[in-house]
Parts: C-alpha cells; sequence; structure tokens
C-alpha cells in the first residue's frame, strides 16, 4: 500500500534524491550506487542507447558520458522536464514501455534502473518482450533493480522502505523469476551481480537471434 511519502518523493525532487542517497550507502556510496549497470559493459560515443523509464535522468547522466547517442523515455512529463533540465545533452521521448515507440532493432543497449519493480506482472512482460524488440541483434538490456535478501538486516531494511514508499508490484517483482521469465522471451547469456545482502541485483542479457 502507498503512502504519501510515495506520492512526495516523485513530486519533490530533493525528497527523492535524499532517499537515493541513503538507499546507496549499502553499496558504497551514490557514485559508485549510479554506476553499477556499467559493470562489464561496453559503451562507446556510437552505441545507440535506450534507457527506458529514465525518471528524471539519474543514469542518462552517466550515459551521455559514454555514447553521443542517448535516448531517456519516460512516461511521465515532469519527469521529462526535469531529465531534460538535469541531462540536456539527450533525447527524451513521452512514452509508455510497454509500447515503446522506435522500430524493431534499434538500439545496441537498452538500461532500466530501479523502475520495473514499480510494473504489474502482466506489464513487466510487455516491457520485456517491446525491450526484446528493440534491440539489435547482439544488443544488450542491463536491469539494476531489487531483489530478495538473504539477510535480516536487509530483509527488515526492505520491508520498511517497501511499506512506505512502494506498492504491492515491489513485492511480486522480488518474487519474480527474472531469469525464467528473460530466457522465456529469448534473451541468452544471463548474467547477474548481486550487492548490499542480496537485496540489490544487476542484470545483463541479451538478443542473440532475430525475435519471432
Amino acid at each position: 500500500m502507498a503512502t504519501i511519502l510515495r506520492e512526495w518523493s516523485y513530486r519533490y525532487q530533493w525528497l527523492y534524491d535524499s532517499i537515493s542517497k541513503v538507499a546507496a550507502i549499502t553499496v558504497g556510496g551514490d557514485y559508485k550506487f549510479r554506476r553499477l549497470f556499467l559493470r562489464d559493459l561496453t559503451i562507446t560515443a556510437d552505441t545507440k542507447v535506450l534507457d527506458l523509464c529514465c525518471g528524471s535522468g539519474q543514469a542518462t547522466e552517466i550515459l551521455v558520458q559514454f555514447s553521443q547517442d542517448v535516448t531517456g523515455l519516460d512516461a511521465s512529463p515532469l519527469s521529462l522536464a526535469r531529465a531534460k533540465k538535469n541531462v540536456p545533452q539527450a533525447q527524451y521521448i513521452q512514452a509508455f514501455a510497454e509500447e515503446i515507440p522506435f522500430s524493431d532493432r534499434s538500439f545496441d543497449l537498452v538500461l532500466t534502473n530501479t523502475a520495473m519493480h514499480e510494473m504489474q506482472p502482466d506489464q513487466l512482460q510487455q516491457i520485456l518482450k517491446e525491450v526484446y524488440r528493440v534491440l539489435k541483434i547482439g544488443g544488450t538490456l542491463a536491469i539494476v533493480d531489487f531483489h530478495k535478501s538473504n539477510h535480516w538486516l536487509f530483509q527488515a531494511g526492505i520491508s520498511i522502505f517497501f511499506h512506505l514508499f512502494e506498492t504491492e508490484t515491489a513485492w511480486q517483482f522480488i518474487d519474480t523469476d527474472l531469469k525464467q521469465v528473460l530466457t522465456a522471451i529469448g534473451f541468452t547469456n544471463y548474467r547477474d551481480q548481486l550487492y548490499a545482502g542480496n537485496s540489490l541485483q544487476v542484470i545483463q542479457v541479451q538478443k542473440s537471434q532475430i525475435s519471432t
């Protein structure tokens, strides 16, 4: 059940940033947390990147340091306005992640950074199928999001955080076998890394064949 704190965290950028910085302490600070998705990725100036559900551009700001072709997509006009102000080097488009308005095989890399836990299970399936569609052959999907912890301290922290700031979709997400979901869609070369008492996961998969 969402609380007023969740609404405030979207409305007030300073509150969202403060929450993020506190959470980032568990992985060594904000600088490291914001760059977790870069692990084992090769991004050049010509890499076509889609920052899916880009929010206010936290990850976009890092991506444009490597690529000159970064597009941020989000359904929220407020978030996109903030992203355009924060990271004017990127391109932006307002759209739902379930209906990505790009042609097949458009991107080398799609990143989704702490956003998929907000999706209903059927939404999540559709979004991942859309990502598969817009990725080029050999392209990579990188996901940074919550994971079910096996450490009592982090379990307690996640529980409090979810009750204050998230909805039931976050609980559903950490119970989802993402490897199975991604493999069923057609993604291969599944790699994951866990952080913060296994409460945070970084997943990378590839599109290695033409979608049917």
